[in-house]
């Protein structure tokens, strides 16, 4: 299968064909409302502002799995992204992005990026830590934290992982290259 295969749950019901996103650049975040990465929604937000009319989409998948940071209702995820950060794009239906009951999207974004690389002696500490407090990332390739990223390509291949520490800015130049 492939990246166009997958469909999602919407937060108010029904599913997104993610064949209907066939030809943009897609960026998969596995996101939550109450982390210490949550202000990385306002530069998602930017990126999204800046490239959505070339063909920039934004997947956002609020994740529990991490320290209950991602307790709200799907609607009150949405509404908190909205008022606090403006954000334009929309959330999915919250999900599992590893173990038994993850989102087979997320078995083939793991299978397809497993690693993602970590800069700077800091974020390195912070990834140290971040996996000491991970109870659901067992495998090499599971995700670690939320804000874990994904760029998807117009053919729907998986360019690029990027660890949660990665802010959005960093990653706008991988995705002007793909505009």
């Amino acid at each position: 299968m492939g990246f166009y295969d997958y469909k999602l749950k919407k937060r108010r019901g029904g599913e997104l064909d993610l064949a209907d996103w066939r030809g943009r650049v897609v960026l998969v975040v596995n996101t939550a409302t109450g982390c210490g990465f949550t202000p990385q929604y306002e530069g998602i937000e930017a990126l999204y502002e800046k490239y959505h009319d070339k063909g920039f989409e934004v997947l956002d998948i609020p994740c529990n799995q991490f320290a209950n940071q991602a307790s709200g209702t799907d609607d009150e995820i949405h509404e908190f992204c909205t008022a606090r950060f403006k954000t334009q794009f929309d959330q999915m239906a919250k999900a599992e992005v590893n173990g038994e009951n993850e989102l087979p999207l997320y078995t083939f974004l793991k299978a397809q990026a497993p690693t993602e690389e970590v800069k700077g002696v800091k974020n390195k500490l912070a990834m140290k830590a971040i996996a000491k407090m991970s109870t659901t990332a067992k495998a090499a390739a599971d995700i670690k934290w939320n804000f874990t990223k994904f760029l998807v390509d117009r053919e729907g291949s998986v360019v690029k992982r990027y660890n949660p520490t990665c802010p959005p800015k960093d990653i706008e130049a991988d995705i002007a290259k793909l505009i």
